[in-house]
């Protein structure tokens, strides 16, 4: 029988307001760092190996990860991180590949936008919370956001790509609510959990990576590189964040942070391109913060509740 870590103890109000907002911009880095996951899939990857990319971006930061803790799973917890590293990384990650080649960033980012309406529902079915229809609400503004950033009207629509990107934003959504489900064994550490689950996806996606992808051929400096920066801050300090952060605040405010990615791989793809941001982009943007913020903080009659 295993058992997870406790709960952290009660605060004062204010101890707990700055412990939140502390937590909650150091797991907006997370997503940050995601949004470089276009740029440099289209830029310094090999194309047309989106399995292989994601086995690199999981097997070997799991790998590192297991060494730094030294922690193996012990009972159930060893079907839980097949299952938590399947739906947050193993299927994941090849869906995020091949969204990402299959149709324009903008699409592909629009798509994964999509993400915190998911957890919202999930969370209703799988926590048995109430729906939150605040967080829902700003969920869907920020979707328009990301659109209004990263649509043009030359945006193609492959059905593949769109499969795939409504795909991983279901997977990685179940994903990441069975994660703050289950919580984190008592003495693991963050990195240890991150660890399991990477492996885990490294294992899943290696056959099929081998047998479907192959091995690139001339796999040059800029491609090991990009591989690199994907498995070691991508992958392995980007989900220690991640999990860590999940389990402190609450799930659907923290997948609305999530709207970070696609406008970070807006401004990214912007500054590569060299063009300049149309007003109707800048009012996206807007949206999109104002959305994320706004999806921290908790609906007006529960604020009434707590000052009443």
């Amino acid at each position: 029988m295993t058992t997870t870590t406790p709960a952290p103890a009660p605060q004062s109000a204010p101890a707990e307001t700055a412990n939140r907002v502390g937590w909650t911009a150091l797991t907006a880095i997370v997503p940050m760092v995601w949004g470089t996951t276009y740029i440099v899939t289209t830029h310094m990857l090999p194309e047309g190996h989106p399995l292989f990319a994601a086995m690199m971006r999981s097997l070997p930061a799991g790998l590192i990860a297991l060494l730094i803790a030294r922690q193996l799973p012990r009972g159930s917890w060893w079907w839980k991180s097949l299952v938590l590293g399947t739906l947050n990384m193993g299927a994941f990650f090849p869906l995020l590949f091949l969204a990402a080649q299959e149709l324009p960033g903008g699409v592909a980012a629009t798509l994964a936008a999509a993400q915190p309406i998911v957890i919202a529902f999930l969370a209703v079915a799988i926590l048995h919370e109430r729906l939150s229809v605040w967080r829902v609400f700003w969920g869907v503004l920020g979707m328009i956001g990301v659109a209004l950033v990263v649509l043009g009207p030359d945006a193609a629509m492959s059905p593949i790509g769109i499969l795939a990107g409504i795909g991983g934003a279901a997977s990685m959504g179940t994903g990441v609510v069975l994660t703050k489900k289950w919580g984190r064994p008592k003495g693991v550490s963050p990195i240890g959990l991150a660890g399991w689950q990477l492996t885990a996806a490294g294992l899943v996606l290696l056959l099929p990576a081998l047998l479907i992808d192959g091995v690139p051929s001339g796999i040059d400096g800029t491609a090991w590189l990009g591989y690199a920066w994907l498995g070691i801050v991508g992958a392995l300090i980007t989900y220690t964040i991640w999990f860590a952060g999940i389990r402190r605040l609450p799930v659907t405010a923290t997948a609305l942070l999530g709207l970070l990615s696609p406008l970070v791989a807006a401004i990214l793809g912007a500054a590569i391109a060299g063009e300049a941001l149309t007003l109707v982009q800048l009012l996206g943007f807007a949206l999109a913060l104002i959305a994320m913020v706004a999806g921290q903080l908790p609906p007006p009659k529960q604020k009434a509740q707590v000052t009443s």
